[in-house]
């Protein structure tokens, strides 16, 4: 397994040179505290936990796995221990508000610690994201009454929590959804049905786990009108917290995966569980949907995370590593070879490993701190935050872990047979990334979201809050000449944008599978083009800093990688288009009888 530091010099990069942390909270009222010297401390402290309690542990879930036995589950050694330490130290409550029981922290605080610690053991990570479910549905759509018998045990790690959407007819499609609701006439209800695939449903690390279920009340509408969201634990809460009788909630069995082995996967049972309604019936997916966009943004950052974890073991291997001599001439003379890093098509792998892990960074550090704008901001921040993330999330999504998948490979790659031998941790890595792109809705779903629901469905507004914002910066840097190679490859992609999506906007009136067969493509082109203009930035401040005498060797990696990108990976961009301009003739074109003979 690849020992794991946490990458502190780069995240405070990204914090400080380019998104100006120290000026974004004290801009936003509610957030004065956070100076740089408080985030720095809450980064470096979360840095130690992640590599001295939760990496060590990360090999261990892999080969232990998760144990079912009579309706039990058994954690990997070590979890049920990490966990406590995890609450005891505050972790759980990092984001939530002062007034309901958290330490009141940013979102944009504790996607630093979220990406620490999904780098050092992701399997981990769930059961404290997931934790995170029932809490979020219950700051945005409970009551105060609920929120003060629900929330403390959670914040301070004593339970956790599941979130419950998927059944076995239903995934990406919730309104076919078949849980049901029966009102008691208490205000209370009763559910009966199964859930599937559901992460920490049941686990030994907590007395009690917290379930958000989607679910239909009885007589109410087909369809998604007709979805409520309930709140029903293991062991029933009293009105003072106190711990009353076992809920009716069992777990039938667990999932045997891919990756993430440390994580446990449930089939849940609901057989006459007492819950209680969030909000009003038939309403459940306004409150669910803030849950699914923080898991979306949560999904983008384990594609950082494994990213991260993959470049690391890649780089470190590669200057160890000795084999043959360089093209150039001999660069460890002294050695039986030189280490591998010295190759062109090594480096090639390594440099688009480290473009696509700290522009994933960037980005999503940056929608980290939009979040926080629409959270503490004025209106006019909420509404702009608002946009920019209605646009930016689906991308963020998809592209990111896409791209670690590359990524991720690429590590595997660099190390050759030895990276497909599970004593050196690289193929796990790429097991435990390989489900972000089908969770919290697959790239497909998230490219429908982006190009049907929100550029087409927004008239192209929400696409234009996006490139007005890069013509804006472009023309400000226009002046600029060291800053022109990106720039100018910058202002065209931003313009062909546009045209872009006009063009598929007018196949698709004339035939609705246009836009379905150009989505995926128009997602992954406009996700090289918003990494693009996150390279530049980070240009520009490296540019700058070296000008003004810095002699920080991180500075000329930024600028070198930035312009690596341009030069390497963002011409896939024009691929994508190609393929959309393309249409939709030669993907439909088959009978489902002609797509194999056997």
């Amino acid at each position: 397994m690849p020992e794991y530091k946490a990458p502190l010099r780069d995240i405070q990069f990204v914090l400080n040179d380019l998104l100006n942390s120290e000026q974004h909270y004290a801009g936003l009222e509610g957030c004065e505290q956070v100076s740089p010297d408080v985030l720095n401390a809450i980064v470096e402290e979360g840095a130690r936990f992640a590599e001295n309690t939760l990496h060590p542990l990360q090999k261990v879930g892999d080969e232990e796995g998760c144990q079912f036995e009579d309706g039990q589950v058994t954690t990997p050694t070590g979890f049920k221990e990490a966990f406590k330490l995890w609450g005891e130290g505050g972790w759980q409550a990092l984001g939530v508000p002062e007034k309901d029981g958290g330490q009141g922290l940013p979102n944009s605080v504790g996607a630093c610690i979220s990406e620490l610690a999904g780098s050092a053991n992701w399997a981990f990570n769930m059961y404290t994201g997931l934790a995170l479910a029932p809490v979020t549905c219950l700051l945005n759509g409970g009551t105060e009454e609920q929120k003060q018998r629900y929330l403390p045990k959670i914040l301070t790690g004593e339970s956790a929590g599941a979130m419950c959407l998927t059944e076995a007819h239903c995934g990406s499609d919730v309104g076919l959804l078949r849980t049901k609701a029966k009102p008691n006439g208490d205000g209370t209800y009763t559910l009966s049905g199964t859930k599937i695939f559901i992460s920490g449903g049941e686990q030994d690390l907590t007395d009690n786990i917290v379930h958000a279920i989607l679910a239909r009340v009885e007589g109410a509408p087909e369809g998604t009108k007709g979805v409520s969201l309930f709140i029903a634990p293991k062991y029933w809460i009293e009105e003072d917290g106190s711990k009353g009788d076992f809920n009716h909630i069992t777990c039938g069995s667990i999932e045997k995966k891919m990756g993430l082995k440390g994580s446990a996967t449930c089939v849940m049972n609901y057989d006459g569980a007492r819950a209680v309604l969030l909000g009003e019936e038939g309403r459940g997916l306004d409150i669910m949907f803030k849950l699914m966009n923080s898991a979306r943004l949560g999904t983008a950052l384990q594609g950082l995370s494994m990213s991260e974890a993959s470049l690391q073991g890649s780089i470190t291997y590669a200057r160890e590593r000795l084999q043959m001599r360089s093209l150039t001439g001999p660069k460890n003379p002294d050695g039986a070879a030189d280490p591998i890093i010295v190759h062109p098509d090594v480096r090639r792998m390594l440099m688009t490993q480290k473009a696509f892990t700290e522009g994933s960074r960037a980005f999503v550090y940056w929608l980290a701190q939009l979040v926080d704008h629409e959270n503490y901001g004025n209106e006019e921040q909420k509404k702009e935050a608002e946009d920019l993330l209605g646009m930016l999330t689906p991308i963020a999504k998809a592209f990111c872990t896409e791209v670690s998948q590359e990524v991720t490979n690429l590590g595997m790659q660099v190390l050759g047979g030895h990276g497909y031998i599970s004593e050196h941790g690289m193929e796990q890595i790429v097991r435990d990334g390989r489900i972000s792109t089908i969770y919290e809705g697959t790239t497909g779903i998230q490219a429908l979201d982006l190009l049907g629901r929100k550029v087409m469905g927004s008239q192209g507004a929400l696409l234009a809050s996006v490139t007005k914002r890069i013509h804006k910066y472009c023309k400000a840097n226009s002046d600029n000449e060291s800053l022109q190679a990106f720039i100018e490859p910058m202002q065209a992609l931003n313009k062909e944008w546009g045209e872009i999506t006009m063009h598929v906007g007018e196949k698709t009136m004339s035939n609705p599978d246009e836009l379905g067969a150009a989505s995926v493509d128009y997602l992954m082109y406009s996700g090289y083009v918003i990494l693009g203009y996150l390279w530049m930035q980070m240009a520009n401040v490296a540019q700058r800093e070296i000008a003004e005498g810095s002699t920080d060797p991180l500075y000329k990696s930024k600028v070198a990688t930035a312009q690596f990108y341009f030069d390497r990976l963002l011409p896939r961009a024009q691929a994508h288009k190609a393929a959309i301009m393309a249409g939709a003739e030669s993907t439909m074109s088959l009978t489902e009888e002609e797509f194999v003979f056997v």
